[in-house]
C-alpha cells in the first residue's frame, strides 16, 4: 500500500501554493497535485498590479513561479498532472491520477474557477490585449478610452460601475431588454451618465489590429441586424464556473457549484477536507484573498490533524 500523506493539495494557484507554504513549514510534507495547467487563472493574467509587496507590479506567471519556488523550498512535492478521481467517503482519502492511487489523512481543495467566455475565436486572440474577464484586475489599463461589458447580472453591473473610474464611456451589452441584476444595482448603472446599455444585442466578433482591440461586431437578437461598435476593451461578466466536478459526489456545493465552507473557516461538510480560493469564493475572487484562505486551510488542516491523529 502506498504511503499515507498528511495532506494532499489539489490545485496550484495562489490558494493552493499558499496552503503548501504553510503546510510545509508546519512539517506536514505536503504533496501538491498541481494539474497539467499549473498556476491557475494568474497564468493568463499579464500584469498584476494589486498584489501586495510588488510596488512596480509583476506578471501573473512570474508571481506563480515565485510562490511555487517558495513552496518547494520548504519541501512541497509536486505532481504536474490532473487528479482524475477522488473517493472522500472514508479515511484515508483516495486521490487518483490515472491509475496511480495516492492516500491522504487530509485534503485541501484549491482547484479554482474559470471565467465563462463567449467562445469566439477572436475573443481568444485578443485575450490580454483588450479582452478581460476581470475589471478589478485590468480596469486601470483602460484610462480615457471606450470599453464594453457583456452581461446582465450583478457582476456585470459592478464591473461597469468600476470601469467608469477609468474609461470615458462604458457600453453594457445584454441579450435582452432588461438586466437580470438586482434592482438597486441595475438602477445605479442606468443612472450613471458614463454608462450606455446596448439592449437585445450579442457579440459576434471582436475586432482589432496587431496590438489591441478596436471594436466589436454586434448582432441584434430580435432583428438579426449587424453593426460595429468602436471600443478598445471588452470585459466579460457572464459568470465563473468553479472546478468542482471531481468532488460533487462527496462535497456539498451551493446552487452555482461552489464548495460550501463553514463560515469563518475552510472546513467543508467532510471532516478532514478543506477548500480555499476561488473554488469556494464567488464574491472577491482576487489572488490575495485566495492566498489568505490558502493560509487558513493549511492551519485548519494542521489543527484538525493534531486533534484527530
Amino acid at each position: 500500500m502506498s504511503k499515507i500523506e498528511n495532506v494532499i493539495i489539489i490545485g496550484s494557484g495562489p490558494a493552493g501554493l499558499t496552503a503548501a507554504i504553510y503546510a510545509a513549514r508546519a512539517r506536514m510534507e505536503p504533496l501538491m497535485i498541481e494539474g497539467d495547467e499549473a498556476g491557475g487563472q494568474l497564468m493568463i493574467t499579464s500584469e498584476v498590479e494589486n498584489y501586495p509587496g510588488f510596488e512596480h507590479g509583476i506578471t501573473g506567471p512570474e508571481l506563480m513561479e515565485i510562490q511555487r519556488k517558495q513552496a518547494a523550498r520548504f519541501g512541497t512535492r509536486f505532481i504536474t498532472k490532473n487528479a482524475t478521481k477522488v473517493d472522500l467517503s472514508e479515511r484515508p482519502f483516495k486521490v487518483w491520477i490515472g491509475n496511480d492511487l495516492h492516500l491522504a489523512k487530509t485534503i485541501i481543495v484549491a482547484t479554482g474557477a474559470k471565467a465563462k467566455y463567449l467562445g469566439l475565436e477572436s475573443e481568444k486572440k485578443y485575450a490580454n490585449r483588450g479582452v478581460s474577464a476581470c475589471a478589478t484586475c485590468d480596469g486601470a489599463f483602460f484610462r480615457n478610452v471606450e470599453v464594453a461589458v457583456v452581461g446582465g447580472g450583478d457582476t456585470a453591473m459592478e464591473e461597469a460601475n468600476f470601469l467608469t473610474r477609468f474609461a470615458t464611456k462604458v457600453y453594457v451589452i445584454h441579450r435582452r431588454d432588461s438586466f437580470r441584476a438586482s434592482k438597486i444595482m441595475a438602477e445605479r448603472v442606468l443612472a450613471n451618465p458614463k454608462i450606455q446599455p446596448v439592449w437585445n444585442s450579442e457579440v459576434l466578433e471582436v475586432l482589432g489590429n496587431e496590438k489591441h482591440v478596436t471594436g466589436l461586431v454586434l448582432q441584434d437578437t430580435k432583428t438579426g441586424q449587424k453593426r460595429n461598435l468602436d471600443v478598445q476593451g471588452l470585459f466579460l461578466a457572464i459568470g465563473h464556473r468553479p472546478t468542482t466536478d471531481l468532488f460533487k459526489e462527496f462535497i456539498t456545493l451551493d446552487e452555482t457549484g461552489y464548495i460550501k465552507t463553514n463560515p469563518g473557516s475552510t472546513y467543508t461538510n467532510i471532516a478532514g477536507v478543506f477548500a480555499c480560493g476561488d473554488v469556494q469564493d464567488h464574491v472577491y475572487r482576487q489572488a490575495v484573498t485566495a492566498a489568505g484562505t490558502g493560509c487558513m486551510s493549511a492551519i485548519d488542516a494542521e489543527r484538525w490533524l493534531e486533534a484527530n491523529h
